[in-house]
């Protein structure tokens, strides 16, 4: 086996896209460790491989112990890491972006910058999760009120949790959640909050994947994930809550994982890592979105000029035109 350091980088070209990879893998009490470009998870009954070029998302459950070669091998494959609690999922690592190039990134920046394009993407978000409703021409005070003069328990959420209750039959008593005690909840809130928290770490994935920034938010703000807040609550009343509902209405028990495997399953039956590739290009690149688009995932560093242009980096632009090669340094 030949050192780390002496294999070769891989470029986009050998990386799985996003939306082919699988939403998320959880290991529990076992040793993570790296095997060429596969990790391996190793217990008590032997070693199991995954090639870590097709991971959207590792779960490291209780127990777990990963390698530095492991971590490695997952970051340059551009896999998100998640350290999963048992009592919650909480977001704390990801590798790099499976993207070489900057142009949803510069896109976000751009259309985040300026107040009315800004405006005009959570209208967009808005008009995704609620396609019934029309949200043309409403300021952003009015979008919130739409959903409730709360955001996090707005009248449409509440609308959901009440609609799936009844689908169900599952009691339902309210959203009841305390920060870093998952046990506090009754079935059906632990199991609202396992979604949320899986479906925050498989926005994160996503985000990160393509290069955009975690932080540069269209509705939510000030938070360093805001950008991958307004991601996941796209399909927060579609996916998220339902399935929820669902293992909560079949049994009490073990509601944490039962709630991760049945969206894990979900998430594959609606291809929705396809789709949130989709809905991210759409909301920051309209007018590039689409099977025709140009491929943007060129690793082509490229120099900026004036009046917007670009001109190819390695160049002498003071004299002559001389060559120095495709190398930064």
């Amino acid at each position: 086996m030949s050192t780390v350091s002496r294999r070769p980088a891989l470029t986009p070209r050998q990386l799985t896209r996003t939306d082919e990879r699988l939403s998320f893998v959880y290991l529990e009490r076992c040793t993570v460790h790296r095997d060429a470009n596969a990790i391996t998870a190793q217990d008590a009954e032997g070693t199991t491989h995954i090639p870590s070029a097709t991971i959207g998302t590792l779960l490291l459950g209780p127990g777990t112990r990963v390698t530095h070669q492991a971590m490695s091998v997952l970051g340059e494959t551009g896999a998100a890491v998640c350290w999963v609690g048992e009592h919650g999922v909480r977001y704390y690592a990801s590798g790099r972006a499976l993207s070489r190039s900057s142009a949803l990134m510069e896109a976000q920046a751009r259309q985040w910058a300026n107040p009315r394009s800004r405006l005009a993407v959570a209208r967009a978000m808005y008009r995704l999760r609620f396609p019934d409703e029309d949200p043309a021409g409403l300021t952003r005070h009015e979008l919130l009120g739409r959903e409730g003069r709360r955001v996090k328990e707005g009248r449409r959420v509440k609308d959901c949790y009440r609609a799936q209750a009844a689908r169900t039959g599952v009691s339902w008593r309210g959203r009841r959640y305390v920060p870093g005690d998952f046990t506090s909840g009754d079935p059906v809130n632990q199991a609202i909050t396992a979604a949320a928290q899986c479906m925050y770490g498989i926005a994160h994935a996503v985000v990160t994947s393509l290069g955009c920034s975690p932080a540069l938010g269209f509705v939510h703000s000030g938070h360093e994930l805001s950008f991958v807040l307004d991601i996941a609550d796209l399909y927060k009343t579609e996916i998220g809550i339902p399935v929820a509902f669902d293992v909560a209405a079949q049994d009490e028990e073990d509601v944490g994982s039962r709630t991760r495997r049945a969206l894990r399953d979900r998430i594959n039956e609606t291809s929705l890592l396809n789709r949130c590739v989709d809905d991210i290009k759409r909301l920051l690149m309209p007018e590039t979105a689409g099977p025709s688009a140009p491929d943007r995932d060129r690793d082509v560093v490229t120099l900026q000029s004036d009046h917007g242009h670009q001109v190819a980096s390695g160049v002498n632009y003071d004299g002559p035109d001389e060559d120095y090669g495709d190398e930064l340094w």
